[in-house]
């Protein structure tokens, strides 16, 4: 009696992390989108980002252990990045957990551990003390890296990216002995069920012929890394011209007016990551114009995209979209 005067019991709360309610733009643009595209944030545990992936305010570590699910709701997103493997690696059961939290046709970027792509066994503030012996191993690579996100992630891998530190002097120096090392290793990694293994050097004597050489033959992509201490994209756009067809892995990691170290400087600036502060223009209408050109031709296209390109990662992929459907 009681609950048809007062309309039945009360609704239950919503508990743990809700998406933001997706905007009528984000909709149109998703539906825009080939499914060929996979665009995302480089990870996904910022609270600052209320109001535009999550409902309420939360904390990074709920985001980081439960936020997932609700980044992956977002009509645009599509795929995310899992950096945190890059300074420790993960296990099998890591990888599942993130895999059970998002839909089927959803992709992760997923870094190597730099205890395989960092040439220097470096001290907690970053700095280079002695040469690492599991530089560039493949034994380590396989173990470490390539059989648990497999065994983890499975047909949710879009790209499995080995980002190469920046070597010192006597290292690059030697590039001949440094591509048979890298030549080597991806020989030795098995293909993955889904996605691509490909490679992200922060050292320009990499670029050239011989790299894509390298790439080739192992059946590997370049991943365009747009960061200050690379030449522009449109410089890099020759590694990916002498490799068609393919897939396109990018990673939009810091703005090029921050300088080739000033990572810090772009933390400072961006705060908590809710505005775009600094529009890179050039650089998201020649992104846009490479994935219509690639998802047009039918390959696939992973990109994720760094706070520190613009100010918010969420933001840019938008506009990056925008300029995508809109051409």
């Amino acid at each position: 009696m009681q609950d048809e005067l007062f309309g039945g019991p009360p609704a239950k709360r919503p508990r743990g992390v809700q998406p933001a309610p997706a905007t009528a733009e984000d909709l149109a643009l998703a539906a825009a989108l080939s499914p060929h595209v996979h665009l995302g944030t480089s990870t996904w545990s910022y609270p600052g980002w209320q109001g535009q992936i999550w409902a309420g305010r939360h904390s990074e570590a709920t985001l980081s252990k439960t936020g997932l699910a609700a980044y992956a709701a977002h009509p645009l997103l599509r795929a995310v990045g899992i950096d945190r493997s890059f300074y420790r690696p993960m296990a099998a059961s890591d990888f599942e957990r993130h895999a059970n939290q998002v839909p089927k046709g959803f992709r992760f970027t997923v870094k190597a551990p730099n205890l395989v792509t960092d040439a220097l066994l470096r001290s907690e503030d970053g700095r280079g003390q002695e040469a690492n012996p599991l530089f560039l191993d493949a034994s380590a690579a396989r173990q470490d890296f390539i059989e648990p996100v497999v065994e983890g992630l499975g047909e949710r891998i879009g790209a499995l990216v080995f980002q190469l530190s920046p070597l010192p002097g006597p290292l690059l120096a030697n590039m001949t002995e440094q591509l048979d090392r890298l030549h080597a290793l991806l020989l030795a990694c098995p293909k993955p069920p889904a996605g691509v293994i490909a490679v992200e050097v922060r050292d320009a004597a990499w670029l050239g012929a011989e790299l894509v050489s390298l790439l080739r033959d192992t059946g590997a992509r370049y991943c365009l890394g747009l960061h200050p201490k690379l030449p522009p994209l449109g410089e890099q756009l020759a590694m990916l011209r002498a490799m068609w067809p393919g897939p396109l892995v990018a990673r939009w990691n810091l703005n090029r007016l921050h300088g080739p170290y000033g990572y810090e400087a772009a933390v400072k600036r961006y705060g908590e990551y809710g505005e775009m502060l600094d529009p890179d223009l050039d650089t998201r209408a020649e992104l846009a114009r490479v994935i219509r050109g690639t998802a047009g031709a039918g390959q696939d296209v992973f990109v994720t995209i760094s706070n520190h390109a613009e100010g918010s990662a969420p933001l840019s992929v938008r506009a990056l979209a925008r300029a995508v459907v809109d051409g």
